[in-house]
């Protein structure tokens, strides 16, 4: 399963949410560090979810980066977040 779906579905799986979008933005990052060919290694990622209620951008960050696992966030180079309620 490529990188992208996983990125889905471990968060769809965790947070219900009621926003989801995951961009890989590998292509535009061409000839910078942490390109691959092949795409999935630089992804923006928006999510809206009740889950982060109450939550510091700190808190928020840590539990989306704990809902991927490291075997995920080891693979990639670049995750940019937006997170909402």
């Amino acid at each position: 399963m490529k990188i992208t779906k996983l990125i889905e579905k471990k968060l769809r799986d965790k947070f219900n949410p009621s926003f989801l979008s995951v961009v890989d933005d590998s292509d535009s990052h061409r000839g910078h560090a942490g390109f691959r060919e092949g795409g999935e290694s630089h992804f923006n990622i928006e999510i809206a979810s009740i889950h982060f209620l109450k939550k510091t951008r700190l808190e928020r960050h840590r539990l989306v980066h704990s809902a991927l696992g490291p075997d995920i966030i080891s693979k990639i180079h670049a995750l940019a977040l937006k997170i909402s309620i």
